[in-house]
């Protein structure tokens, strides 16, 4: 492989929004079945369509040349790819050194296995996501899934010292009556926590619209038992933190649909078989997998710039009546979150 260009300015798109965050999914794969992430019986890549973890830690290198400043690794779920702990230790290597930070988000089911590793390669803060307390509840949201060994990662993450920050997919008729109890306990572990309106990605096989809830009516019922702030808080995603009256948890929302925040977009995303796109809401991408293996990083570096020229300036996604089942039809474990 060539050597890394590391003149290039800092990457800004064509809306003149400067580029500093990457998403990478290593891997479409998860061994849970979220209703709003997946279908039930789903099609994953062969494996000569997924790039290596050699190959993605190239990449890592290239885009942290070119001016990324965060990486967060994730998928389908991450710690399903054998292996996971070289590639963390491999990007890991350059923080300090041009990464600011490198993180994950996970489904905690193999997390308890994980956390010490992470931790090691320099990762200290992760997503972790959680609809429900309720082993139930649980279950019917991720089909299957056993709670107790999420319960056992959180756990780990907190004996290893990683920072976690929950998140959760509001769902009308499904969790809503417990986001003041996650909030509540949230608080009591030491976890932030994130609210996410669901999104319109994939045919998962479930009707999104009658489980959309607007976050504007959550934080209505919030805010009639804590006085909420808005902070000026970020972590480099699109999350806007709100401190909580009596808490020292903070509450996080990602609103796509009720406050499109697309205006200071700061990311791209990266899939498991070496496909940037521009937008989680959008299908347009370019594919690194073919240049990077004919013709190394320096085939790769025309596509970065391409890609900044292509990125949207805003998501279209609806939910609704007059709109369609899916605004794309990959599923967000392809993409990654």
């Amino acid at each position: 492989m060539a050597m890394v260009d590391l003149s290039r300015a800092p990457m800004t798109d064509g809306l003149g929004r400067r580029i500093d965050y990457l998403r990478i999914s290593v891997t479409d794969r998860c061994d849970l079945r979220c209703r709003y992430c997946m279908a039930e019986r789903m099609s994953f890549l062969p494996k000569n369509q997924v790039l290596t973890l050699e190959e993605i830690a190239l990449l890592a290198d290239l885009f942290i040349a070119r001016g990324i400043r965060k990486i967060r690794l994730t998928g389908g779920e991450p710690l399903v790819r054998r292996d996971m702990p070289d590639l963390v230790h491999r990007i890991g290597r350059h923080l300090g050194k041009g990464l600011d930070e490198l993180t994950l988000t996970t489904n905690g089911m193999r997390l308890a296995g994980h956390a010490a590793a992470l931790h090691n390669a320099g990762v200290r803060r992760i997503n972790v996501s959680l609809d429900s307390l309720s082993p139930t509840c649980f279950a019917h949201i991720t089909r299957g899934g056993d709670i107790s060994k999420v319960l056992q990662g959180l756990d780990a993450a907190r004996e290893a010292s990683l920072a976690v920050k929950i998140n959760m997919v509001a769902l009308r008729g499904v969790n809503e009556h417990e986001i003041l109890p996650m909030l509540q306990w949230c608080d009591s572990q030491g976890f932030d926590l994130t609210l996410i309106e669901t999104m319109p990605l994939g045919d998962t096989g479930e009707d999104r619209t009658d489980h959309y809830l607007p976050l504007t009516q959550v934080m209505e019922h919030i805010g009639r038992h804590h006085v909420l702030k808005a902070l000026p808080h970020r972590t480099g995603g699109p999350a806007r933190y709100h401190a909580v009256e009596g808490m020292t948890a903070r509450l996080g929302l990602i609103t796509p649909l009720t406050n499109n925040f697309c205006a200071d977009c700061n990311r791209m995303r990266m899939t498991c078989e070496g496909k940037i796109f521009m937008c989680l809401g959008h299908e347009d991408h370019v594919d690194f997998r073919a240049a990077l293996r004919e013709g190394g990083l320096d085939a790769v570096q025309p596509l970065i710039d391409r890609a900044l020229r292509l990125k949207p300036a805003r998501h279209d996604f609806r939910i609704g009546a007059d709109a369609p089942a899916a605004a794309v039809n990959r599923h967000m474990s392809v993409t990654g979150g």
